[in-house]
C-alpha cells in the first residue's frame, strides 16, 4: 500500500473556481444528513446527568455497534480538546461504563485518572510527527499523531472520537484519512470552524472551501455517513471572515462508520 501525502481533491463546483459555488456546495453538504439516526440522545443512557452545553450527538441505534458496546461496557471514547471546560459529554460516557481518554495539552500533569473510567492526558493530537531534531523543544514534546497514541496505548479501535480543537480539526482529519487511522474509528463528532481556513490550510478562499469539501467526501468514501449537524448560533455568523451565506462560524458534525455494524 502506497503512502498518500494528499487527499483527492473534488472537481470544482463550477466551470471556473468561484467562492460562491464552493461555499453553497459545502454548506449544503454539511447540513444534509446522509443517514437517519433515531437515537442520538445521551439521556437514554444509565448514569447520564445534566446537559452538555453543546449537543455532542452520537448514534445509539441498535443497528450500529456503539449502543451494544456501551451496554457490554466495552466502549472507548477519545476526546481531543484545548482547555475546554465543558466535559459533561466525557463524564456521561464514563458514567455509562465507557473507557474515556481526554487529550488536552493544558492538563497539569502527564496522566491523571479520575474515577474508574476517565483518564486525562497532557497531549495534543497532531497531524505530523515531531522532527526528532526538535523533539526536545517544549512545543513538540507532548504532541503526537493519533495513530502513534493508539499504538502506544495498545488500542486497536476507538468507538467515538470527539474533537473540539479550535481549527486544527481539518488537518487532524486529513491525517486520519491519509494514514488510514479513520478506519479504526466507529463514530466521529467534530466541531468544525469555518471563520478562517484553519491551521496550516493555505490557498485562496475558493481553494480552501474545495479542500474542506473534498476532505468530507473522502470520509464518505470510507463509509462514514453524516447523521447530525448542529449549527452554533451563539458563535459569530462568519464564513471565511465574511458575514455571508447565512453561515455560522462553527458547526458540530456527527458521522457513523457504517462498516461498524
Amino acid at each position: 500500500q502506497t503512502v498518500r501525502w494528499h487527499i483527492e481533491l473534488q472537481p470544482w463546483a463550477s466551470p471556473t473556481p468561484s467562492l460562491n459555488y464552493e461555499a453553497l456546495r459545502f454548506l449544503k453538504y454539511i447540513s444534509t444528513s446522509q443517514i437517519s439516526c433515531e437515537h442520538t440522545n445521551l439521556n437514554s443512557l444509565k448514569g447520564y446527568s445534566g446537559t452538555a452545553k453543546k449537543p455532542w450527538s452520537i448514534c445509539l441505534d441498535e443497528r450500529f455497534s456503539l449502543i451494544h458496546r456501551i451496554r457490554s461496557k466495552q466502549c472507548r471514547l477519545y476526546s481531543l480538546g484545548l482547555g475546554n471546560d465543558d466535559n459533561q459529554f466525557e463524564l456521561s460516557m464514563a458514567n455509562s461504563g465507557c473507557e474515556v481518554h481526554r487529550f488536552d495539552p493544558s492538563i497539569k500533569s502527564a496522566h491523571i485518572q479520575e474515577g474508574r473510567h476517565l483518564w486525562y492526558h497532557r497531549l495534543s493530537i497532531d497531524w505530523r510527527d515531531p522532527n526528532p531534531a526538535i523533539a526536545a523543544h517544549k512545543l513538540h514534546s507532548n504532541t503526537k499523531k493519533l495513530g502513534t497514541v493508539l499504538n502506544e496505548f495498545g488500542h486497536q479501535k476507538i468507538d467515538v472520537l470527539k474533537a473540539d480543537v479550535e481549527s486544527a480539526e481539518w488537518k487532524i482529519l486529513e491525517n486520519l484519512i491519509l494514514e488510514d487511522v479513520v478506519e479504526q474509528i466507529g463514530q466521529l463528532v467534530f466541531e468544525v470552524h469555518i471563520h478562517w481556513p484553519g491551521f496550516e490550510v493555505s490557498g485562496n478562499d475558493s481553494t480552501v472551501v474545495r479542500y474542506w469539501y473534498s476532505l468530507l467526501r473522502e470520509l464518505e468514501l470510507k463509509d462514514f455517513k453524516l447523521f447530525h449537524t448542529y449549527k452554533d448560533l451563539s458563535k459569530p455568523q462568519m464564513f471565511l471572515k465574511k458575514e455571508a451565506f447565512n453561515a455560522s462560524s462553527c458547526y458540530t458534525l456527527s458521522w457513523v462508520n457504517t462498516r461498524w455494524k
